[in-house]
């Protein structure tokens, strides 16, 4: 049928508008893994940072500036000492974690003790280093970072206490005026008594409340961060710290360990019940050693569970490290813009179950 020039020039219109709309979904990336064509601006209006602000605690709830309650959902890098950690320290990731997965805040995991530790022979002034360029990159991306002096094999946190409050001292002078940094005094304290725990856990946190006033301190429980010194001990409920705010107390589980499914979920609601604020600063799908099978089912049921108790959680761990618990695959190159195929089973699955809250 022959049409006029105005029918033309209508049909043209209608062209170029669908093409604008299209062009706006392509930039909001409803059409890929991620969107990255939406400007500066428009993208830090709407972080997790501009709208909720300095997080506090108040009861057994993280909430935000307005007082709402608020969840942190985050990822942990491996540690930063090491070259399965350290390169995804970067904005790329970040931002892809941001965008494409729903990821609002970041856990910066430096080790103490271990080969090339802060403690241990490591250059300190280059983790140091590090973990600043990891909260420079969180802060631009408008996203939530925690500062994890993070203990495994040396266990009692006593040990290395001076060098913790050295650390701390340096890191809550430089960040006081900064909204979204938390600090995890220490990760997963071991053969040591809560007494002991808190005990460091009292010092270090006046060390880091002389600097800055308002910022959250997470507290490493027994045996690994388990809340107690066994399945059934509940001494942190018991006896938390005394006269703080803005203490949180950490959980760890990785869903297919056994005990793990057995028993915490009791202790965690056994200390929201006695008024303690639970946060989960390191979760798996697999056992304990971050390797061997997943269990997405045990991961459903923990991600549910604190979902609905607003539990904050952070998952183990961004790296391409060859185990089962790494969320990217054992010989990516790629240090950010993932695709679905650069992720291992692990990293599919918790990228889908994030992209669903967010």
């Amino acid at each position: 049928m022959k049409r006029t020039y105005k029918e033309k020039r209508k049909n043209k219109h209608i062209i170029a508008v669908i093409g604008l709309i299209f062009a706006m979904c392509i930039g909001s990336g409803m059409f890929g893994m991620s969107g990255t064509a939406a400007t500066a601006s428009q993208m830090n209006a709407k972080t997790p940072l501009a709208r909720h602000g300095r997080l506090s605690v108040k009861g057994v709830d993280l909430v935000d500036q307005s007082q709402k309650k608020f969840q942190l959902r985050g990822v942990s890098t491996h540690g930063i000492n090491w070259d399965v950690g350290s390169p995804y320290v970067n904005e790329a990731a970040f931002r892809t974690l941001r965008d494409d997965w729903g990821v609002n805040a970041i856990r910066l995991a430096m080790y103490t003790s271990e080969y090339n530790g802060y403690c241990s022979g490591g250059d300190k002034k280059a983790l140091r280093t590090k973990v600043e360029e990891g909260v420079q990159y969180a802060t631009k991306l408008g996203m939530y970072v925690i500062i994890d002096w993070h203990i495994l094999s040396d266990g009692n946190p006593k040990q290395h206490i001076k060098e913790a409050k050295r650390f701390f001292a340096t890191m809550a002078a430089k960040y006081k005026k900064q909204k979204n940094v938390l600090y995890e005094i220490c990760n997963e304290p071991n053969e040591c008594s809560w007494k002991t725990i808190r005990s460091y856990a009292q010092s270090v946190t006046k060390v880091i409340r002389k600097k800055d006033a308002k910022a959250i301190v997470i507290v490493g429980t027994p045996t690994w961060s388990q809340l107690g010194s066994d399945g059934t001990h509940v001494e942190v409920a018991d006896s938390p710290l005394k006269n703080v705010k803005n203490v949180m107390y950490s959980l760890h589980f990785y869903a297919n360990e056994w005990s793990h499914n057995k028993y915490l979920p009791a202790k965690l609601d056994l200390a929201r019940k006695k008024g303690i604020p639970v946060i989960v600063t390191e979760f798996g799908m697999t056992a304990a050693s971050g390797n061997g099978a997943i269990s997405t089912s045990s991961t459903s049921r923990w991600l549910t569970r604190l979902d609905k108790r607003n539990v904050s959680y952070f998952c183990w761990s961004l790296s391409n490290k060859n185990e089962s618990s790494a969320l990217l695959r054992p010989g990516c190159k790629k240090t950010g813009a993932w695709t679905k195929k650069d992720l291992s089973k692990a990293g599919q699955y918790i990228r889908k179950k994030y992209r669903q809250r967010r």
